[in-house]
């Protein structure tokens, strides 16, 4: 009966986020009296494997087909599903992530399972099975409880700090047969991009919107991202327009972010910005609009020009780790 998830990786090395789900599982194993199984699929080294044990798993289930290492929807869930059913889970956790999104409800529907997508506390059982998770792009929450025997959950990245600690996990191999329809997609090039820090498991992030005038001033966004160690995202006029790649809009229409730092550098605001952003722990906004809805949202604000303003914090961000 134990709790199963899904464990993504890059290239080998698993994600920040994909432990955080583990620890989850292991901690919703704890409290139910089971134990936690990790899911991987594709190419990965055993060491990574046994590595997530320090996150609380005891097993984890090794699909090693190379054709895994790119999403496939219907086979990650026919690989789901199989794992599932050979450690008579009930409860099965992904990540609520391109990824999750596209395997989740298949797995919820195949296994006739109530799904909470974008879980952001662990189950109340004391009131059944009820979990916390945002709703409305943020404005409100909603508590849902899964009375269905299988339980499908998708957990929000970054609402949970990582807690590691001892111990190996053991590994198995789970040979999974798959339908002709599993790889019907065919995936014909991958763009990646390297040398950045990972947007979707930055813990900081700073943003510039159509308030950085041009592309040319980009660079004032790169120079304190760099010295924060921070990631760079954007709004999407600013992707629209090609000042920045589409890969860093983040909003309703782009990605979901919930980082512990936000600077958000000459964007007004909109609810469409900030449906993708709202989840940050702590959101900086820079702006010369005072009357700027983003201010609204904000926990510091700094009215005043970004042209002025971000170099000089970039020199102080510099002095602090030079005296630190």
């Amino acid at each position: 009966m134990s709790v199963l998830v899904l464990v993504e990786h890059t290239d080998g090395n698993i994600k920040k986020k994909s432990f955080e789900a583990v620890q989850y599982a292991a901690e919703i194993a704890k409290k139910t009296n089971t134990t936690a199984t990790a899911l991987v699929l594709g190419t990965i080294a055993d060491s990574e494997l046994e590595n997530l044990g320090t996150h609380g798993v005891q097993k984890v289930l090794h699909v090693a087909d190379e054709k895994l290492n790119e999403l496939h929807a219907r086979a990650y869930a026919s690989a789901l599903i199989a794992a599932a059913q050979k450690e008579g889970s009930k409860i099965i956790i992904a990540l609520h992530d391109i990824n999750g999104k596209a395997v989740a409800p298949r797995v919820a529907v195949k296994l006739k399972a109530g799904l909470v997508s974008g879980a952001l506390s662990y189950p109340d059982l004391d009131k059944g099975f009820v979990l916390k998770k945002a709703v409305f792009s943020g404005k409100a929450f909603a508590f849902v409880n899964i009375t269905s025997d299988v339980k499908v959950i998708t957990l929000m990245a970054n609402s949970f700090p990582l807690a590691p600690g001892s111990g190996k996990a053991s590994i198995e191999r789970l040979d999974v047969t798959f339908g002709d329809k599993d790889f019907g997609i065919k995936v014909k090039s991958v763009d990646k991009v390297t040398g950045e820090v990972s947007l979707a498991d930055a813990e900081l992030v700073v943003s510039g919107g159509r308030g950085m005038k041009g592309p040319e001033n980009w660079g004032l966004i790169e120079d304190l991202a760099k010295e924060l160690g921070a990631a760079t995202a954007c709004s999407r006029p600013v992707a629209d327009a090609g000042w920045r790649p589409h890969h860093e809009h983040v909003g309703q229409t782009g990605g979901t972010i919930r980082p512990n730092l936000y600077i958000a550098v000459g964007i007004s605001g909109a609810i469409q910005h900030l449906a993708g952003v709202n989840g940050s722990k702590v959101i900086v906004v820079i702006n010369k609009d005072p009357e700027a809805p983003f201010f609204k949202a904000a926990n510091y604000g700094v009215v005043g020009d970004a042209m002025e303003i971000l170099p000089k914090l970039t020199e102080a961000v510099k002095k602090f780790k030079q005296h630190k």
